[in-house]
């Protein structure tokens, strides 16, 4: 286990925990403020993406592009909320999935008939390709240090709406206690409305971020929701803080699991049994850390108050 591979995956590992804290961020106050399970939040993802390879054909700009993604991804999110989720509140969790499932069904047949199955790429803007040395024989690529920095500023950013604006402290109270924001002549459905376009605003980022790196293909938000569920799982229902510790905490996890656990393993075991063996505990790490963390803490790091 080399030094310079250890830093690199705790990187790729930092890389990883943003890009799920932009999902899993909107996902749980969605979730916290709405109390709505939201299965269609990857798909919003993969649009993002999708969005952003289609501007980028008609401008021949990233910047223009990923600024028009956005704006695609917040309208298409808040279509979504008016047509299908608003008919929903009040409703019992299983038609909540039960729609939301619907939708993922819909959204990947409509991505394979308007762009087709075949994945697509975006290239990486021209200023920002290549690599740059973060210490003697250790290069990491300019792209993926441009993820890190603008998951870590929209966390500044959300921190700072969260906690101290107006909209923010309606959002507070929302995942604390609905009922009681909507009795004292909040607009409680506007507030839904607003949460819900940005939490899609959110997860389009993310799919626009990564767009340059991973192909963009139909599915591809699938795998990464249900790591956003556990994320929100652990960190606590609701909370921006526990989703951006426990996002970090899982694309460490997950990402130096699967890179040294075999290495690991061979410390107390044949090197045959740790290639078997490791695998497949990686795979199992953050369900892991997931079960642990439900049985000292059962909601989550840091639940929103309340809760």
């Amino acid at each position: 286990m080399s030094t310079t591979l250890l830093v690199v995956q705790i990187l790729n590992g930092l890389q990883l925990g943003v890009l799920l804290f932009l999902i899993a961020a909107g996902l749980t106050l969605v979730f916290g403020v709405m109390d709505f399970i939201n299965l269609a939040h990857g798909v919003q993802y993969m649009l993002g993406a999708y969005f952003a390879v289609a501007f980028y054909g008609l401008t021949g700009s990233f910047v223009a592009a990923l600024l028009l993604a956005l704006a695609a991804a917040l309208v298409f999110g808040l279509l979504i909320e008016a047509v299908v989720v608003r008919r929903l509140y009040g409703r019992d969790h299983l038609d909540h999935v039960i729609a939301t499932f619907g939708i993922i069904l819909f959204l990947n047949s409509g991505v394979k008939y308007v762009w087709g199955a075949a994945p697509l790429s975006l290239p990486v803007p021209e200023a920002l390709t290549g690599s740059v040395a973060l210490a003697p024989g250790l290069l990491y690529p300019v792209w993926r240090l441009v993820i890190i920095g603008s998951g870590l500023a929209v966390a500044l950013l959300l921190y700072v709406l969260v906690s101290h604006t107006r909209i923010g402290m309606l959002v507070r109270a929302g995942a604390s206690n609905a009922e009681m924001v909507s009795a004292l002549g909040v607009d409680i459905r506007r507030l839904f409305t607003i949460v819900f376009g940005f939490g899609a605003m959110l997860a389009g980022f993310a799919g626009i971020m990564i767009a340059p790196i991973l192909s963009v293909e139909p599915g591809m938000g699938d795998t990464i929701l249900i790591l956003a569920f556990v994320v929100i799982v652990i960190g606590g229902i609701g909370s921006i803080r526990g989703a951006f510790v426990a996002a970090l905490l899982i694309g460490l996890v997950d990402t130096l699991g699967r890179s040294f656990a075999v290495d690991v393993l061979r410390l107390v075991m044949s090197p045959s049994a740790a290639r078997t063996v490791g695998p497949a505990l990686a795979s199992m790490l953050i369900y892991l850390l997931m079960a642990v963390v439900l049985w000292v803490r059962p909601s989550g790091l840091f639940p929103a108050k309340g809760r």
